[in-house]
């Protein structure tokens, strides 16, 4: 189940917040856990003792993983060394197991074969147990406390990753208002609206390029292609994200930011630090820090940054374009590293050269895109030949990429509006008031409709 489906939206998401809201406060987790497992049962009901299983080991793991307090004498110390070492064979276990399983069903089975959700419900047992281990948090003695943060459903499929200690005491009592039920469901609607209408849409301009094929599409229409799907992946996960934050916030929790306008970055480093910024603070927090971050030395950094980044195109897909796609990134900001060392960054922040840090963004990160996409590297290179006019063409139509603005330029317009601040700030003023809540509304009911009448489009992040 996905949240932009008729069944989600009008069947399964009013049937549980009526029993969440009428549940008293000793029950919600409760009523939050079990709606979680019926909404995983539902999407990928195969899976579901998969996910049980993984619940059950890490909650066993992290309270026997976390540190243990004794007195230094009478061989305190002894028993205290040997505790030592069984929490290190703990998390061993615990990092291998959890690794290990998820490798297998990436690398073993494919993105058909791979269970709902478990990148980002592994990342996030993970995360929890390195923290109770590091002793920055404390165990989690109730089982359904701990169930309900790893498996609760605005985050379970696609994220954001939720480090323990933001929903902690939320866990343990929240509350469940009219206020907060109507500022969650207006957040839920906003990244409704940027899926099914923005994204959904003219991701459908890439699908007929790919059906076209590479070689018989114009370099014009190709660069075209390249920044249709660089506004589908943005607002399909944004969307995502704000109906994540929307409907943790109608159940008493705040979800963490996802993404803070990654198009108007001025570089590729920026750019990453605002995109799916959840998984980039994990992979911070727990491979590029204890790795040495930047702290030893340019050469050490850069070796800290091809480690970060490898690991995180292989955690994106197993096949030979992802790599590229990593190692791309991984080069590019090592490259503004050296460039910004040698105060190249003061050049251009002055006057219209301004525009110029953008202009490069604008340039490489859709061909960077193009990498992610296109996993056939055949085709990736005739796709990239052609937007670079380095492979003829083959029977391209005249004037195609003419054709393709006329029908999809006003949503090339929406969307280039959508990643400014303005859209932000215009949201945040008219939320409350009445024309605002109106154009919700309405705009809500304009995505049924869509539902209704071409299918839910499933996320794309519901593959890594």
């Amino acid at each position: 189940m996905v949240f932009s489906s008729i069944e989600f939206l009008l069947l399964f998401l009013p049937v549980f917040l009526l029993l969440y809201g009428i549940a008293p406060q000793r029950l919600k987790n409760v009523i939050l856990l079990s709606g979680s497992l019926v909404f995983y049962a539902l999407g990928e009901p195969k899976y579901l003792l998969l996910l049980l299983g993984s619940v059950l080991i890490n909650y066993w793991l992290g309270l026997h993983i976390a540190r243990r307090s004794g007195r230094r004498e009478n061989g305190a110390e002894q028993k205290l060394a040997k505790s030592e070492k069984r929490r290190k064979r703990l998390l061993f276990l615990a990092v291998t197991g959890n690794i290990g399983l998820l490798a297998v069903f990436k690398y073993g089975t494919g993105e058909d074969g791979l269970p709902l959700g478990i990148s980002f419900y592994t990342f996030q047992a993970l995360s929890y147990l390195i923290d109770v281990y590091r002793g920055e948090q404390r165990r989690e003695e109730s089982f359904v406390r701990f169930a309900s943060y790893i498996t609760m459903f605005p985050q379970l499929v696609s994220g954001p990753i939720v480090l323990y200690g933001e929903v902690r005491q939320r866990l343990r009592r929240r509350r469940f208002c009219l206020e907060q039920l109507s500022d969650g469901l207006k957040c839920f609607t906003a990244g409704l609206v940027l899926k099914v209408l923005l994204a959904d849409r003219i991701g459908l301009l890439w699908q007929e390029i790919q059906v076209t094929g590479f070689a018989s599409v114009s370099t014009a229409l190709a660069w075209l292609g390249a920044a249709a799907y660089s506004l589908e992946i943005y607002f399909d996960f944004y969307g995502y994200s704000l109906m994540a934050a929307g409907l943790g916030r109608v159940l008493g929790f705040e979800l963490p930011e996802n993404f803070r306008e990654p198009y108007m970055a001025v570089s590729v480093r920026e750019f990453y630090r605002r995109w799916h910024m959840t998984l980039g603070r994990w992979f911070c927090r727990y491979v590029y820090i204890p790795l040495g971050g930047s702290r030893q030395g340019e050469f050490r950094t850069v070796c800290n940054l091809l480690i970060v980044w490898f690991l995180t195109a292989v955690w994106h897909g197993n096949t030979p374009n992802f790599l590229i796609w990593g190692m791309s990134l991984c080069l590019l900001i090592i490259m503004e590293r050296r460039l910004e060392a040698m105060g190249a960054g003061k050049l251009f922040s002055r006057g219209v050269l301004k525009i110029v840090p953008h202009l490069y963004l604008w340039f490489v990160i859709p061909v960077t895109w193009i990498c992610f996409a296109v996993t056939d590297l055949s085709q990736l290179q005739i796709c990239l030949g052609r937007m670079f006019g380095l492979t003829e063409g083959i029977r391209v139509s005249a004037g195609d990429w003419q054709k393709a603005l006329a029908s999809y330029g006003y949503l090339f317009a929406a969307g280039f509006f959508a990643c400014t601040p303005l859209a932000k700030r215009l949201y945040e003023r008219w939320k409350d008031r009445l024309p605002g809540m109106t154009v919700l509304a309405v705009l809500f009911w304009i995505c049924v409709w869509r539902l209704k009448v071409e299918g839910h489009n499933p996320f794309m992040y519901r593959y890594f």
